[in-house]
C-alpha cells in the first residue's frame, strides 16, 4: 500500500487527509498547528515531528498550505522535505499558489529525481469534508496517472490541465470568475432593491435560466440571510487575486476585471471583512448604495 504524507490540516486539509485514511492508506501526517493532531493521532494516523520525518517514512507527499512561501518553507528550510525525501519519491502541492513559484518547485525538484505536480483544488470546506473537491493539476502525465486514484480519494473529479505550473493557472482563472460571479450578484441584488423589487424573487426568478450558477446558487442565501460565516475567506480571495495579478504581469495580460474586483475585495478588508466568507462581497454594494438586502 502506498505511504502517503500530508503536511497543512488546515480547514480543508484536515477532511482531505482523512478522506485518504478512510480508503485504507498509511498516512504520516505533520501540521505546524498542534492542536489537530490529537484527533489525527485517534483515527490512527501517524504524526510526525517536521517534514523531514514526513518525507522519509512517504513515497508521496500531500502539502496543502496558504500561499507560496509556505510551500517553499514546508519544502527546503531546516527539517523541511528536501531533508528527508529520495530520488523516485513525489510531492503533490494542493495549495493555490503562483504557477511561477509551481514551476520553481518542479524543476529544483526533477533535479533530484523527485517528481512534482501541482494540483489546486476548489470546491471549500464543505466538497473537502465530503469528498467531492475538483482538483486541477499541473506536471508530468505520467506522474499525474501514477497518483490519480490517490487524487480520486479526495475528490469528485481530477482534471489533467498540462505541464508544470498549469494546475494553479486553472485555480487562478477559477478564482477570478468565482469573485466575478459573487460580484455581478452583489451588484445585481442592491441595484433590484433599490429599484423596488425583492431581490430574492429576483433569484427564483432568474436562477432557472442563464444567469444562474453554482455560485448564485451557493452564495445567495449567505447574502439573503447576511450570514458570512467562512466557507472561503475573503482574506483568502485576496491572496488568489494577488497571484492572479502577479502572474498577468509575468506573461503580459490585462484583466481589468480582475484588477477592479481586487479594489473592491481591499475595501472588504479594509471595512474589516477579510475573516468573513467571500460572499460578503454584497457588503460593498449595500454601503455605497446605502442599503440593506436582509431588511
Amino acid at each position: 500500500m502506498l505511504r502517503v504524507g500530508f503536511i497543512g490540516l488546515g480547514i480543508m486539509g484536515k477532511p482531505m487527509a482523512k478522506n485518504i485514511k478512510r480508503e485504507g492508506y498509511k498516512l504520516i501526517v505533520y501540521n505546524r498547528s498542534k492542536s489537530v493532531l490529537e484527533e489525527m493521532e485517534e483515527l490512527g494516523i501517524i504524526i510526525a515531528a517536521n517534514g523531514k520525518e514526513v518525507a522519509e517514512k512517504s513515497d508521496v507527499i500531500i502539502t496543502m498550505l496558504p500561499n507560496s512561501p509556505d510551500v517553499s518553507a514546508a519544502l527546503f528550510d531546516e527539517n523541511g522535505i528536501i531533508d528527508g525525501i529520495s530520488a523516485g519519491k513525489a510531492v503533490i502541492d494542493m495549495s493555490s499558489i503562483s504557477p511561477v513559484a509551481s514551476k520553481e518547485f518542479y524543476s529544483k525538484l526533477n533535479e533530484m529525481d523527485v517528481s512534482f505536480l501541482d494540483a489546486p483544488v476548489s470546491g471549500g470546506e464543505t466538497g473537502a469534508i465530503e469528498g467531492t473537491i475538483a482538483v486541477m493539476v499541473g506536471g508530468e502525465k505520467p506522474v499525474f496517472d501514477k497518483y490519480y486514484d490517490l487524487l480520486m480519494t479526495m475528490a469528485s473529479s481530477v482534471t489533467y490541465v498540462g505541464e508544470a505550473g498549469s494546475g494553479n493557472i486553472a485555480k487562478l482563472a477559477n478564482q477570478m470568475i468565482v469573485a466575478s460571479n459573487i460580484t455581478a450578484i452583489s451588484e445585481a441584488y442592491v441595484f433590484a432593491k433599490k429599484a423596488g423589487a425583492d431581490p430574492k424573487v429576483v433569484f427564483e426568478a432568474i436562477r432557472g435560466g442563464l444567469a444562474g450558477s453554482k455560485v448564485m446558487e451557493h452564495k445567495s442565501p449567505k447574502i439573503f440571510d447576511d450570514n458570512y460565516d467562512p466557507g472561503f475567506r475573503i482574506e483568502l480571495h485576496i491572496k488568489d487575486m494577488q497571484n492572479v495579478m502577479d502572474t498577468a504581469r509575468s506573461v503580459n495580460v490585462s484583466i481589468p476585471i480582475a484588477a477592479s474586483i481586487m479594489e473592491i475585495l481591499q475595501s472588504c478588508k479594509i471595512d474589516g471583512l477579510e475573516k468573513k466568507d467571500h460572499s460578503a462581497i454584497a457588503k460593498y454594494f449595500e454601503k455605497i448604495n446605502n442599503t440593506k438586502l436582509d431588511d
